[in-house]
């Protein structure tokens, strides 16, 4: 397996709670799954956890070199915590199609927040599909 790809994002935290203020329950569940909202939402700080997850689900669209575009919905991405608190990345719809057309098996992610800001980095790990040149170039 090799590294086929990287993303990096980093939110505002208060950028993203004045998009939750103005669209309330709409951008909620356009944006997150009902798990990612059970976990941020239970959180004393929930605003600096969701932006963790809306940061994670951006560096993930780096990692499969989409953006926002061809039926890609937010929800196609869903982060959430083994039981030892490691965040993993579940793919779905358009976003998992994608990530098989180009050989990614799997996504590494690490989320970190402050009270201002939040971070995630999402490498995507597989076997680029025969022709197609990882990151390191042939012979890697």
């Amino acid at each position: 397996m090799s590294i086929l790809s990287h993303g990096v994002d980093m939110v505002d935290c208060a950028r993203l709670k004045a998009s939750i203020e103005r669209f309330g329950e709409k951008f909620l569940h356009r944006v997150f799954t009902p798990v990612e909202q059970d976990y941020c939402l239970g959180k004393k700080n929930s605003t600096q956890h969701l932006a963790g997850r809306f940061a994670a689900k951006e560096a993930v669209l780096k990692v499969l070199g989409t953006g926002w575009r061809d039926g890609i919905a937010w929800t196609d991405i869903e982060v959430r915590n083994l039981p030892s608190g490691q965040p993993v990345v579940s793919l779905s719809g358009k976003c998992r199609e994608v990530a098989d057309e180009i050989g990614l098996s799997k996504i590494l992610i690490s989320i970190s927040h402050i009270e201002t800001h939040a971070i995630a980095s999402a490498i995507g790990l597989g076997l680029p599909p025969s022709g197609a040149l990882g990151v390191l170039g042939a012979g890697g």
